[in-house]
């Protein structure tokens, strides 16, 4: 199940939550519903990334566990805030992500998403916890050009 809530604030602010699922198509097309067309490839895998990790890392893909995603756009910015109800984990820097050399853990875990993730979006924050993430894309005339078209 999915629920949505729209609060008409001073700007535009939105809640998707979901059970823990890896089905994830119809969540990132209402993620993506207000990117503009040729962001939209590079940022849907940014987020499928960051869902994945929610899910799957964070709530073990428990059913009874939910994923809650908080968006928003203010001006140039888009806003993703995406939560789970995992036991969290240690943040990597941005630094630590694109330095470290990706082995696979004992999970066969590699990184690639966090790498991705990095690399999509303009600013990434862990709250302390490692339980939530926060996503920004700027897009304005300074911009670089989408990396996917």
């Amino acid at each position: 199940m999915i629920a949505i809530s729209h609060r008409p604030t001073g700007r535009t602010c939105n809640t998707i939550s979901f059970a823990s699922t890896l089905y994830l198509c119809p969540i990132l097309d209402l993620l993506l519903a207000e990117i503009p067309p040729q962001w939209q490839a590079e940022i849907r895998l940014g987020l499928q990334e960051a869902l994945v990790n929610a899910a799957k890392h964070g709530n073990k893909l428990d059913p009874g566990k939910t994923v809650v995603v908080r968006f928003s756009v203010n001006r140039d910015r888009y806003w993703w805030t995406i939560s789970d109800q995992g036991n969290g984990f240690t943040c990597p820097t941005s630094c630590e992500v694109e330095t470290q050399e990706y082995m696979a853990d004992d999970d066969g875990e590699c990184g690639r998403g966090l790498f991705i993730i990095y690399q999509v979006f303009d600013q990434v924050h862990w709250n302390q916890k490692g339980r939530e993430l926060q996503l920004c894309k700027i897009m304005n005339n300074r911009s670089r050009l989408p990396f996917i078209r």
